[in-house]
């Protein structure tokens, strides 16, 4: 099919579009008609990307499904979708349905939530298919945007304070990338990215207000990205404003940062920093390793202080991204598609675990662990979805996390054994925080009286929970349905990554 990838992108904007226009009133008729409009769009999206995912084809390490034309003074809009980012994709186009789910039971300015919810799935997409330095600048950025108004408008009663610090946390970091990309265009004389990612960017050291620069202009390009990559991620200690932004979020807000959003930075380490910046990537590669072996324990018991469920749910992300980015400068086979495989399994986790917290929410209306307790004698489907999400967390065998996780580790073993040794403890640590969790929401005995006629999960509610539910089984006892996609793409960018290194690295690599 033609045009395939700009059909999947601009159908969440083109629904958008319909309810700006065509959708009058606030009344309960025209707020249900905004969210099963919503509902279809993003349905529709998911299904017509399962054609991409039909027709491609692993063993071609290229880019595939590709569009190209003429766009703007010499830019070109060019699409298209390796093994990297082919699941991200479908990540992005499964779990939209989901959220939008989710958020039926919102009351104020509905077409308003609903828009901004199309918008941002149309720009996510945007920043996995693009092809083109200028066009994943535009996708990357403007996704802040509808996200800045979700918490902003929708959110808790904090929420103007978190939509602030998300948005210029973010877009601090992103400017030094904009001024990169700037100098890749001089350097290359190009914006298309499979052309950059052939271009050899100077790597020889050289002075720069009087400090000798090792890398080159590699280093200071590899420096520019990770600023805005790390703080995506986000990486410690530049990770403050993710607890925020997630305890004043909706919950489908929630669900979208954690599941999606943040996987754009850990996409950008993959598309940019690797292939295009290996010299500085392999000088940095220690740095990195050694500060998310440190975001893991450090925020691991961090989440164990918190009384807040979301904000303890929101560490456990930062420490899950901690193995993440350690998998991927592990820069081996293990450790990279552990870490795209990690990333995918906590799109599906974090989701449902920020999911659980809204069903008891939208019940008590408060956040607060000490409010909980004994709900599985209320609510026993709940604390059965509860306990597999949370032992997911924990990387329960059988469940996707343990395959993440496991695979991360062993790659990370192999690149660095200490830090392996400190990323490991963080294992222990989740168990820790998410069973004391689950234990003090979940078990025990019904005592506090407003809990005493608190009901149980609905139809839609476990409606919801059904397709993670299938995912985190099915990727825990099947994960090469993820390896096999995802495996010769990332068997070629380790290939390329080490014959671009020069000799004398590439020994002490082979040496250790």
């Amino acid at each position: 099919m033609e045009n395939l990838l700009s059909i999947i992108t601009f159908m969440p904007l083109v629904a958008a579009l319909i309810l700006a226009v065509f959708l009058r009133g606030d009344d309960p008729a025209a707020q249900a008609n905004a969210k099963w409009l919503a509902l279809i769009a993003t349905s529709a999206t998911f299904v017509v990307s399962l054609f991409v995912l039909f027709g491609f084809n692993p063993a071609d390490t290229g880019f595939q499904f590709i569009e190209e034309r003429e766009w703007l003074m010499g830019l070109k809009y060019k699409m298209g979708v390796d093994g990297i980012s082919v699941l991200f994709v479908m990540l992005t186009t499964f779990l939209m349905p989901i959220t939008i789910a989710a958020c039926w039971n919102v009351e104020t300015r509905v077409k308003e939530y609903m828009i901004a919810f199309l918008v941002l799935e149309t720009l996510m997409l945007g920043v996995f298919m693009a092809l083109d330095l200028v066009l994943f600048y535009l996708f990357f950025e403007a996704g802040l945007i509808p996200m800045f108004l979700i918490i902003g408008i929708w959110g808790g009663k904090d929420r103007i304070y978190a939509a602030f610090k998300f948005f210029l946390y973010t877009f601090l970091g992103s400017v030094l990338m904009l001024v990169a990309m700037v100098a890749m265009f001089v350097d290359a004389g190009t914006t298309d990215i499979p052309t950059l990612l052939n271009h050899t960017f100077a790597s020889e050291t050289f002075p720069v207000l009087g400090f000798q620069v090792v890398g080159g202009m590699q280093t200071l390009l590899f420096l520019a990205f990770f600023a805005s990559f790390a703080v995506k991620m986000p990486m410690w200690p530049v990770h403050t404003w993710l607890p925020d932004a997630h305890v004043q979020a909706p919950t489908a807000g929630s669900v979208v940062l954690a599941a999606i959003l943040l996987k754009m930075g850990g996409y950008g380490f993959l598309r940019f920093s690797l292939p295009m910046f290996p010299v500085a990537s392999d000088i940095w590669a220690p740095f990195v390793l050694w500060i998310s072996a440190i975001a893991i324990v450090y925020t691991s018991l961090v989440a164990l202080a918190q009384h807040d469920m979301k904000k303890l749910i929101a560490y456990s992300s930062v420490a899950h991204m901690g193995y993440v980015t350690a998998g991927i400068f592990a820069v081996n086979q293990q450790g990279i598609d552990g870490a795209i495989f990690q990333m995918l399994s906590h799109g599906f986790i974090s989701g449902a675990l920020f999911l659980c917290v809204g069903v008891i929410y939208d019940r008590m209306h408060t956040r607060e662990i000490d409010a909980y307790g004994g709900l599985v004698n209320r609510m026993p489907a709940y604390a059965l979805i509860f306990m597999l999400f949370t032992m997911a967390n924990v990387g329960l065998p059988g469940t996707s996390g343990f395959i993440g996780e496991f695979l991360t580790l062993v790659g990370i073993f192999q690149a660095n054994t200490w830090v392996a040794a400190v990323a490991t403890s963080g294992v222990i640590l989740s168990a820790a925080y998410a069973l004391w969790l689950y234990r003090r929401v979940v078990m025990g005995d019904l005592i506090k009286e407003s809990l005493k006629s608190i009901t149980d999960m609905n139809t839609r509610e476990r409606a919801i929970f059904a397709p993670l539910v299938v995912m985190t089984i099915l990727l825990g006892v099947y994960p090469s349905l993820v390896t096999d996609i995802i495996g010769p793409s990332v068997t070629a960018l380790i290939t390329d990554y080490h014959a671009a290194l020069p000799v004398d690295q590439v020994a002490a690599v082979a040496a250790h």
